[in-house]
């Protein structure tokens, strides 16, 4: 079944390019993901990684976003001003009120923490979260 996937980043789109890159690897070419970067060289990166199309900025994620099945990226998405001010209140408004599944990366962040949140190798947790949005699409089969 085709789903839409948002990965949305901001900085350098690290983790979104990341995110991607293990999307593609897993789901292949089926499934639109759609890249929305805070920045420009996000949405670049995004890109580069196999995002289907990419559009960059706070117009860009409040109208797009509504497009995911699912909505994935760092937690620091979800909280206003986070990523050095990167992701604006309307930002973070619209990823909150947006249909889609969130499936959020919970990184440090040096603004807020997560008691009792296991601290794991980056990769493992790009490798559950893939994880999760393949199980939901595919009902668990292979």
């Amino acid at each position: 079944m085709n789903k839409t996937i948002v990965v949305i980043d901001g900085m350098g789109g690290g983790i979104g390019a990341q995110l991607i890159s293990r999307l593609r690897e897993i789901l292949g070419e089926k499934q639109d993901i759609i890249a929305l970067g805070a920045n420009s060289v996000a949405t670049e990166r995004m890109l580069k990684a196999g995002a289907t199309k990419g559009a960059t900025g706070e117009n860009a994620v409040k109208v797009s976003v509504r497009l995911g099945d699912f909505i994935m990226g760092p937690i620091g998405i979800v909280i206003s001003n986070s990523m050095m001010g990167e992701i604006t209140p309307v930002m973070t408004d619209a990823i909150l009120s947006a249909p889609g599944e969130r499936i959020l990366l919970p990184l440090k962040n040096e603004h807020f923490t997560l008691p009792g949140f296991e601290s794991m190798p980056f990769a493992k947790s790009i490798e559950l979260a893939v994880e999760a949005v393949k199980e939901r699409i595919t009902g668990g089969e292979a």
